[in-house]
């Protein structure tokens, strides 16, 4: 009996006797990083796969060596650029078989969208929850949402979602985007299981990949304190034990939940080293599982319908 997968898989573990040949597979952020490799495995194995990047010259760079990938081009801190987005895969009416909505920021200086939107929720969250209702017809099986381990940092706050009257904190920003992320998979998950579509969220693990180009040491420092604020105080033995992620066993939990796991076991659940994580209150430990609030119903019903009063536009 082979071993379950774990923190130190890789993509090509889970992958590997996996034939995908037939499915198609739509990966946003597919222009670096955890994109790259999500989209280079899945083709390994014979998926028809579509990256969604902001910056196209620099995907068709990424893509150099990864054959048959088509790109298009969408700007999650634009809505037009969403909108035009998801209208053109409309428009084509090709279904996927999986979306993984993989792109985001994180720890970013404050500052706003095109449509005004506080960056971090307004990309990693506002941009994919408009980008996939829209192309919801066209998914088959499966939504996979990369969250993080950060929305342990805070919870979504729907009274002020662009911090107009909270003093912005790079973390707890990012907090809130992360359990958003979360949260918008679990009502997903509930509007569309009927028709046999499941969606899931995912914490990548900690790889140091481009999304972390704004970890300076004073944003490392907020980082410390937002832990200690939620409850989870950082100290040297967990330092000394982190391990960081390669990048294709970052990669792994979204080729896992996108095309291995069973549908019916992550749907609606959030995942870790290509496994549900456990829900805890617990301070221990750097991933530590899914706190209550981001699987919380109730508060998943709450932000979608908040989602359509921001975004002008009912799903």
């Amino acid at each position: 009996m082979p071993e379950p997968f774990g923190a130190q898989s890789t993509t090509d573990d889970v992958l590997e006797g996996v034939d995908l040949t037939g499915k198609r597979i739509l990966v946003t952020g597919a222009s670096a990083g955890l994109g790259v490799e999500t989209v280079r495995a899945l083709t390994a194995h014979g998926a028809k796969v579509v990256g969604a990047a902001r910056d196209l010259e620099k995907a068709r760079r990424a893509m150099e060596h990864i054959p048959g990938v088509n790109l298009i081009e969408l700007d999650l801190a634009s809505l037009t650029s969403v909108r035009n987005a998801a209208d053109s895969l409309n428009a084509a009416g090709e279904p996927f078989d999986a979306v993984i909505a993989n792109a985001g920021v994180m720890a970013c200086p404050r500052g706003v969208t095109a449509d005004g939107f506080e960056t971090q929720f307004g990309t990693n969250h506002l941009g994919h929850f408009v980008f996939i209702n829209r192309i919801a017809p066209l998914i088959r099986e499966r939504l996979v949402n990369l969250s993080s381990a950060g929305h342990q940092f805070a919870d979504v706050d729907l009274e002020d979602p662009n911090f107009e009257t909270t003093p912005y904190v790079e973390f707890v920003a990012y907090g809130r985007s992360k359990t958003a992320n979360i949260l918008f998979a679990v009502e997903f998950d509930r509007r569309h299981k009927g028709r046999g579509v499941r969606a899931t969220a995912l914490h990548p693990g900690g790889i140091q990949t481009e999304l972390a180009r704004h970890m300076t040491p004073e944003v490392i420092q907020q980082l410390v304190e937002a832990r200690r604020r939620a409850g989870r105080p950082v100290d040297q033995a967990e330092l000394t034990s982190f391990r960081w992620k390669t990048i294709p066993q970052g990669a792994a939990t979204s080729v896992w939940a996108a095309a291995v796991a069973d549908p019916s076991e992550v749907g609606g659940r959030y995942c870790e080293d290509c496994h549900v994580a456990a829900v805890t209150e617990s301070s221990a430990g750097v991933t530590g599982g899914v706190r209550p609030y981001a699987l919380d119903p109730a508060r998943a019903k709450a932000l979608w319908a908040k989602s359509e009063e921001m975004v002008g536009e009912r799903f």
